[in-house]
């Protein structure tokens, strides 16, 4: 059956009216993923062309991803207030406009500036994209959409490096930004005529507080994990380990205020009574665990590909394609069977069979052929795509249609930590290794040392989404709660 077909009961939007607001959506997705994918490709060019330096440089991309972070809490409780046309339309016109400034920019202060909008923008809408989803789509169509839209996130993070680099030997990097310009217009007027409003009167003021605990602290995260991620460089071990544990430090000490600060005032920035749902929050903590597994491959296999087995750079993003292609293969039929079976053991099979992958990887041998390597990464990718968008269902089915957008909030906010701390991990691992390579008296790690030390990280991995895996398991003894 169609995904805009209507049967009677129906909860939701007509057909016709959530076919334009599913392409409102895919499209501002579609957006920032390639925003995402493609930056990293164009960062050489950026600082060559603005004549900085690379590490100024690597702010561009930095400076989106912090914005983002910061506020993803803060505008998934404004969304009940302001609604989800309004904060969805504004967050992509202010992500567009943002774009053709990027691309305007003659300076790096100036392009990480419009990032900073570009990040806002980016925040705005997708803190929010999964609960538009449930409330345009009925319930029987939530996990299809939600495998539908995981397939298009896996696309374009495939699509995304090839589209830039021609982009960039074609055009140049400035339309790396401008592509943004004519979808985002699209889009906008898509999702004014077609995502409902949704705003609801709220009496208490805004979470003020609430809103500058969780940017503090999620912004220390991010600044700890990118810290980390410098401690095996020259000359920065000490510096980088006690410049990351302040910032874990103000980290914990804001979240713990956040916390408590949650549970006086009236109208909470992130109401805690949903995470009483024990579904809702084993699928959290599931989706936490499984994105730790996920950060540290995603960056530690291009230092395997690249160090350890002198594979040039295009060559590793070509490695990596297997993945997301087996999300597209695979994350459509899990949808599907999410609808009409439980999610939570569909979600744990796929943790099982990612664990496998990760397993795999693992056990790459010292001289790894490219057919070797893409298998075991195709695996991962299936067993990522049978597990997301079925957990992903689970956790917005498991709260009121009224708390979408907290949990679409919570959603994000996993993921973004999950990754991060994968991250910092695999920063922590090869500053060991690096100090133990400066011990010997080597300037740095060898191929050998630093197969070795992506290997480990790659078991931590595996430590992650075997953990990940017991946490879904354990939903499976709990009967589904009615979301109040």
């Amino acid at each position: 059956m169609s995904l805009f077909s209507d049967l009677p009961g129906d909860e939701g939007l007509p057909g016709v009216q959530r076919r334009r607001a599913m392409l409102a959506v895919m499209t501002a997705t579609t957006m920032a993923v390639f925003d995402g994918t493609i930056i990293n490709v164009a960062l050489p060019q950026i600082s060559l062309a603005l004549q900085t330096s690379a590490a100024a440089s690597v702010w561009v991309a930095n400076a989106y991803l912090l914005a983002t972070a910061m506020t993803l809490a803060a505008f998934a409780a404004l969304s009940s207030r302001l609604g989800f046309r309004t904060q969805f339309t504004a967050g992509l016109a202010v992500f567009t406009l943002a774009s053709l400034g990027c691309a305007l920019s003659h300076s790096v202060d100036l392009l990480i500036a419009m990032r900073v909008l570009q990040g806002l923008g980016g925040a705005a809408m997708l803190s929010i994209a999964p609960a538009i989803h449930r409330t345009v789509f009925p319930n029987r169509l939530l996990g299809r959409i939600l495998g539908l839209n995981a397939v298009l996130v896996a696309a374009s993070t495939a699509v995304g490096p090839v589209l830039g680099g021609t982009l960039l030997a074609a055009l140049g990097w400035e339309w790396i930004f401008l592509i943004n310009v004519p979808l985002g217009i699209v889009a906008v007027l898509l999702s004014w005529s077609a995502i409902p409003e949704t705003r609801k009167p709220v009496q208490a003021p805004f979470d003020v507080a609430g809103a500058l605990w969780s940017a503090l602290a999620m912004g220390a995260i991010i600044m700890a994990a990118d810290t980390c991620a410098r401690f095996a460089e020259p000359g920065q071990g000490t510096h980088a380990r006690l410049e990351a544990a302040a910032y874990a430090l103000v980290a914990l000490l804001a979240g713990a205020a956040f916390v408590r600060g949650q549970r006086r005032v009236p109208e909470p920035l992130l109401p805690l009574d949903i995470f009483a749902n024990a579904r809702f929050s084993l699928a959290a903590l599931t989706s936490l665990a499984s994105f730790v597994g996920q950060g540290i491959a995603f960056v530690a296999l291009p230092f395997l590909f690249q160090n350890g087995y002198g594979y040039t750079a295009f060559e590793s993003a070509a490695l990596f394609t297997p993945w997301p292609l087996g999300i597209v293969l695979v994350a459509p039929h899990a949808g599907k069977l999410a609808d009409r079976h439980s999610p939570a053991l569909l979600s744990s099979l796929g943790l099982a069979l990612f664990t496998v992958g990760l397993g795999l990887l693992a056990l790459l041998p010292d001289h790894a052929q490219a057919w070797d390597i893409g298998w075991r990464a195709l695996v991962c990718g299936m067993g990522f795509g049978f597990f997301q968008s079925p957990n992903n269902r689970e956790m917005l089915s498991n709260v009121a249609r009224e708390r979408s957008g907290n949990a679409s909030g919570v959603l994000a906010i996993m993921r973004t930590f999950g990754q991060c701390l994968g991250a910092a991990l695999l920063g922590t691992i090869l500053a060991i290794y690096t100090a133990g390579a400066v011990a010997q008296g080597e300037l740095k790690m060898s191929a050998a040392q630093d197969g070795d030390a992506i290997r480990l990280a790659l078991w931590v991995a595996v430590l992650a989404t075997a953990l990940a895996t017991a946490v879904s398991a354990s939903r499976l003894r709990r009967k589904a709660q009615s979301p109040a």
